[in-house]
């Protein structure tokens, strides 16, 4: 796995440069936003290690910048907030996973490595279609009727499973698997991605897919 860090704490991107060189990953290193954007845009990276407060770019920015450059490789963002709000506006500017600081270095890399799976796994498949909604797997692209959404790894994974199992019910713990594996999240973040995947996908449109089954999980439903 070829991992880019971008981190201007230099005794903690120190910490996390000895721990996964040590495991026989390949990394490269940016101190500030814009040399993070940078590499980013020219070289290929497995996953993104990406601080929220950098100089020059800030994080958040830098992986805004990066969605809307076509480049859809798995951003970890890390982050010394742990607000719900601070969180749900990651996952808006395009983060695929968070971590709070301080943190466990092997949560790190087991969260790094779910995102590089899930990436590498769907690559060989093509596209899942209910009703007017086409899934395709290898962009992460979501088409309903003529609009096209880019959805990053997480609303990606999530669709995926709604579409799986539609008209049927995905459970919440189905989802979290399928999403987060054995690395539960804190309550309300399911429920902000899913407000995320409502937010794109439904809220333009008369006809609303995703539904909540209370105490259960989400379902997509067909037009009555």
């Amino acid at each position: 796995m070829k991992i880019l860090l971008v981190e201007d704490h230099q005794e903690i991107a120190g910490i996390i440069f000895d721990f996964f060189e040590i495991k026989g990953f390949q990394l490269d290193y940016a101190r500030d936003g814009l040399q993070g954007f940078e590499l980013a845009s020219n070289n290929h990276y497995d996953v993104i290690i990406l601080d929220v407060m950098l100089p020059h770019l800030d994080g958040l920015s830098v992986c805004q910048k990066l969605r809307k450059h076509g480049i859809d490789t798995p951003v970890l963002m890390l982050t010394a907030r742990d607000s719900n709000n601070d969180i749900l506006d990651g996952f808006e500017h395009g983060a695929d996973d968070y971590l709070v600081k301080p943190f466990d270095l092997n949560i790190l890399a087991a969260r790094l490595n779910a995102l590089y799976k899930r990436k590498s796994g769907n690559a060989a498949t093509k596209a899942i279609t209910f009703s007017n909604l086409t899934l395709d797997l290898a962009s992460r692209t979501l088409r309903r009727n003529e609009c096209t959404f880019q959805l990053n790894q997480t609303l990606f994974t999530i669709m995926k499973t709604l579409m799986l199992r539609a008209p049927d019910i995905a459970s919440r713990d189905e989802i979290i698997n399928q999403v987060w594996q054995d690395d539960s999240p804190e309550d309300d973040v399911l429920r902000h991605h899913i407000y995320q995947l409502r937010s794109q996908i439904d809220k333009p449109f008369k006809h609303a897919y995703i539904h909540t089954i209370p105490k259960v999980g989400y379902q997509l439903k067909l037009e009555s």
